[in-house]
């Protein structure tokens, strides 16, 4: 078999390929003998059907074309091998010579991945939320562990945002109450937003024995009116901050043992964020470098794959698209477009990650795929070689590879990009770049 590539328009290339005919006698005796095998003929057993009565039943351009149907396909996939070419589409086959007898030729044209280039990825810098922890961050904390223990006073002054007020609510459309909206004797932090868009800000400044009202659009079942009779309103008064305090609402005796607690969390929770915005950022950065459109035959299967994530989500909740995208008031083609452009930028991150590694000659040992087919196989409650086994014959370890060469494309971005925190000033990297490594493996063993 000989091959050759043409480049076409776009990100497409011509295949060529040319199988000599002594080839072909060798596939037609095979196909002889497999039908042979298959085909029930009066006056022979099952299976025991003579070759030359089947060849002469099809005749050779039968023959011929029986031979095309199963060959075409396999000699395709072996010369897509051999040009080692990235096929994102269904190919399109002509074949020109061939189809009766003689030389097998045929040429298909192939949608390929394209091949980008991302410059400037050297000197990327991105901002993060800055990991050190302050006095106002553990006061922060401490402030709210304190809400927790918290005790109402009743007050005369106008409600403030943060009060508890009782009140009452009446809800009612053409002029019938309600009921499942309408509530007496309801205990309400203002604030909150817990019952209509804009009933908090009519709530400030009110007093007790006062009354507001107010129309909802978007209420369920329509448009409602809502009064809303305030009956108390009480102020949130915090417990002392000291040793007693700590003792009460933590497992240390003292203040400055419970600060010292709260310091350590609030350090692992701000590495965390900053280590995600590193490299969610990173990325970011990384597609800004891509200016071509990538292609539909990888936007498309990219954004039906989020459709389908998105709806299985739903169904798990035993709640319907359709019924989502009316309650949040969102047309279904407003939201197929949003997926669409997460899907356009996912792409684009696929694609500008493949160009890192090109261009810092990122390769993939067969020693990473060992360690994560180890790692993958204990997730799974399988034995590695059984893992191993099913990717090669899902014809998925190459996808494996690539999934591993990404990630360590990613890794080496988010160890090489400048990072600053909200003032600009330069953020140490170290603790970060392990919480993002770890974040970066998890997704590829999810992958896999």
């Amino acid at each position: 078999m000989r091959t050759s590539v043409e480049p076409l328009e776009g990100n497409k290339v011509k295949l060529s390929v040319e199988v000599d005919e002594e080839e072909i006698r060798r596939e037609e005796d095979g196909t002889l003998h497999r039908l042979s095998r298959e085909v029930s003929m009066p006056g022979f057993r099952p299976g025991r059907a003579p070759q030359r009565l089947i060849a002469s039943r099809l005749g050779a351009k039968g023959l011929r074309q029986e031979v095309l149907r199963d060959a075409v396909p396999r000699y395709l996939e072996e010369a897509v091998e051999e040009q080692s070419l990235d096929v994102i589409a269904q190919p399109e086959v002509d074949i020109t010579a061939g189809e009766e007898g003689g030389v097998l030729s045929f040429d298909a044209v192939v949608e390929v991945r394209p091949e980008i280039s991302v410059p400037g990825y050297e000197h990327l810098s991105v901002t993060v939320p800055s990991p050190e922890v302050t006095d106002a961050d553990i006061d922060a904390q401490l402030d709210r562990l304190r809400e927790q223990f918290a005790s109402l006073a009743e007050v005369s002054r106008e409600a403030a945002e943060g009060d508890v007020l009782s009140i009452d609510v009446k809800s009612t459309r053409d002029g019938q109450v309600v009921d499942g909206l309408s509530v007496e004797d309801f205990v309400y932090e203002v604030g909150s937003g817990g019952i209509a868009p804009g009933l908090d800000e009519k709530l400030v400044g009110t007093k007790a024995s006062e009354q507001i009202a107010l129309d909802v659009d978007d209420a369920p079942g329509g448009p409602v009116h809502i009064e809303v009779q305030i009956k108390q309103v009480s102020e949130k008064v915090l417990p002392e901050a000291n040793d007693a305090f700590a003792s009460d609402a933590s497992e240390f005796d003292t203040l400055a043992e419970l600060r010292e607690d709260l310091s350590k969390r609030t350090a692992e929770r701000k590495r965390a964020q900053a280590a995600l915005a590193l490299q969610e950022q990173a990325i970011d950065a990384l597609v800004e470098l891509v200016s071509d459109e990538p292609p539909g035959a990888l936007v498309d299967p990219e954004a039906n794959q989020l459709l389908h994530n998105f709806a299985h989500r739903l169904a798990n909740q035993r709640v319907r698209l359709e019924d989502y995208l009316a309650a949040i008031g969102q047309a279904p083609d407003e939201f197929v477009a949003e997926l669409r452009e997460q899907a356009i930028r996912q792409v684009k991150a696929d694609l500008a990650l493949r160009a890192l590694a090109a261009a810092e000659d990122i390769e993939v040992e067969e020693s990473d795929v060992d360690e994560e087919i180890v790692a993958a196989a204990a997730q799974n409650n399988t034995t590695p070689a059984s893992l191993r086994e099913s990717l090669e014959r899902d014809g998925r370890l190459a996808e494996l590879r690539s999934q591993l060469k990404r990630a360590k494309a990613l890794r080496w971005l988010v160890e090489h990009v400048a990072v600053v925190d909200e003032e600009g000033k330069p953020v140490d990297r170290s603790a970060l770049v392990a919480e993002a490594e770890a974040a970066a493996s998890s997704a590829v063993e999810g992958e896999a």
